[in-house]
């Protein structure tokens, strides 16, 4: 049965997942970067954006699971580009350049519409302006029996989570404190929602823990 889930998805220790003032020059925000330094070291991120040669231990076998039986994305607009309001144009395309690293139908959530976009390597965008239940179910008939993940950011995890919609998440704890910026957990009553932590593994740089249903 295919899920909805949540994955590699970086978190502070004061649960911060997105450092303030996304711009251009800081798509994650500010110090958002050190969400993902467990990331970045790995060979799967290295083979898709750097010189091939990366570490393979836990880290990248979580980051490996992570794109595992997906057979759609969703994802929030500031996670798609910096863009705000009404599109001016049809020039931005991602921060991925020509061959995005989902090579699926990928759903975008924005007020704006916009025409789908096809882009190298099967990365399909789609600009869903109707809410995050219309994109879920585009996201689903996609993907037919794999499994839907939620790219981000905060904000579009947190609209999920909140309308009991995740059914799984890997987080990868970070030792850092943000102080500020976007806070994945505020509010939000995971044990309620249903929440057990089912895994939890330690590596060097982060320790990473599943939580589900």
């Amino acid at each position: 049965m295919s899920k909805i889930k949540v994955a590699a998805l970086g978190v502070s220790i004061d649960g911060f997942a997105a450092g303030p003032n996304q711009s251009l020059d800081n798509p994650l925000g500010v110090r958002g970067p050190e969400l993902m330094g467990w990331f970045f070291p790995t060979k799967i991120f290295q083979d898709m954006h750097g010189s091939g040669v990366g570490s393979s231990g836990v880290d990248n076998q979580f980051a490996e699971r992570s794109f595992q039986n997906i057979g759609a994305w969703i994802m929030g607009r500031n996670m798609f580009g910096p863009v705000r309001g009404p599109w001016p144009d049809e020039s931005w395309k991602g921060w991925w350049g020509a061959n995005p690293p989902y090579h699926v139908p990928t759903f975008v959530l924005t007020h704006h519409s916009r025409p789908p976009l096809e882009m190298e390597g099967g990365t399909k965008f789609v600009f869903v302006t109707d809410g995050i239940q219309s994109a879920l179910e585009q996201a689903k008939k996609a993907a037919a029996a794999k499994d839907v993940r939620i790219g981000g950011g905060v904000s579009t995890v947190r609209q999920f989570l909140k309308a009991g919609l995740v059914d799984e998440m890997h987080l990868a704890l970070m030792p850092v404190l943000l102080g500020k910026g976007e806070n994945l957990f505020a509010g939000l009553d995971l044990n309620h929602l249903g929440f057990k932590c089912a895994e939890r593994v330690p590596s060097d740089l982060a320790t990473h823990v599943v939580l589900r249903k």
